[in-house]
C-alpha cells in the first residue's frame, strides 16, 4: 500500500494526554500555529484501521513530528507501570524517516539535561530540545528547531499563548470536553489559536 500523501505544514505531535501535561500541549498548539504549521495528533484520526496503521499512516503524511519524552515516569495507578505509546511512536518514526530521510524529519524533546541518555541511551548523539518543563520554554525551543526565515518573536507568542489559555473554559463548554485531549476540543483549539495569532500580528504590523 503506498504511502498517504505528504502535508509540508504537518507536524505530528507524540506528547502525553493528561491535565497535568495541559499548559504544555497548549504551548506546543499554539506555537506551531505562530509558524504557520498544523500540529496533528493520535485522537484526530478518524476510525476504521487497526490503530496502530492510522498512527503510521498519520506519521507518514507529516513533513515534521515532535517527541516529547519529558514524562519517563510509572504510572501511579495499580499495578504501577511505565507507559511507552510515546517511545513506540518515536520508534516507528525513526525507522519511517531511515527509509525516507527527505520526507520527514523527526525532533527530540525533553524536560531535563542529559536525562536522554539515560532513558534511551540508543540515541546518544541526537540533538534534544530541552523546555524545561514551561510553556516559555517550549516557544522557544520552537524557534531552535524549525529553520523559519523570519521566526516569531517568543514574547508575541507568548501573547497568543495566554490568549488562547483564557478561551479554554469556552472551548471545553463548547466541545461538551472534559480536557483539551478530544478530537473535537483539538479542532475548536487550533481554531481560536489561529485567529489569536492573526490578531496579533495585525497588532504588531501597525
Amino acid at each position: 500500500m503506498p504511502p498517504p500523501p505528504i502535508n509540508p505544514n504537518a507536524v505530528f505531535l507524540n506528547i502525553p494526554y493528561d491535565e497535568e501535561f495541559q499548559e504544555l500541549y497548549l504551548a506546543y498548539v499554539v506555537g506551531l500555529h505562530c509558524f504557520g504549521l498544523e500540529p496533528r495528533l493520535t485522537f484526530g484520526i478518524p476510525g476504521g484501521e487497526r490503530r496502530l496503521d492510522r498512527i503510521l499512516s498519520l506519521i507518514q503524511s507529516c513533513r515534521y513530528s515532535i517527541h516529547d519524552l519529558s514524562r519517563v515516569e510509572v504510572s501511579p495507578a495499580p499495578p504501577a507501570t511505565p507507559r511507552f505509546n510515546m517511545p513506540l511512536e518515536l520508534g516507528l518514526t525513526i525507522t519511517w524517516a531511515k527509509m525516507h530521510p527527505k520526507r520527514h524529519t523527526w525532533f527530540l524533546w525533553e524536560s531535563t539535561p542529559r536525562r536522554i541518555q539515560k532513558s534511551l541511551s540508543d540515541l546518544d548523539g541526537t540533538d534534544v530540545y530541552i523546555h524545561s518543563g514551561s510553556p516559555g520554554g517550549v516557544l522557544v525551543e520552537l524557534r531552535n528547531a524549525f529553520n523559519h526565515p523570519s521566526p516569531p518573536p517568543v514574547s508575541k507568542m507568548m501573547d497568543a499563548y495566554r490568549a488562547v489559555e483564557i478561551e479554554i473554559d469556552r472551548i471545553l463548554l463548547e466541545a461538551g470536553a472534559r480536557n483539551l485531549c478530544s478530537a473535537s476540543a483539538f479542532r475548536a483549539l487550533s481554531l481560536v489559536a489561529i485567529d489569536a495569532w492573526r490578531r496579533i500580528q495585525a497588532d504588531f504590523k501597525k
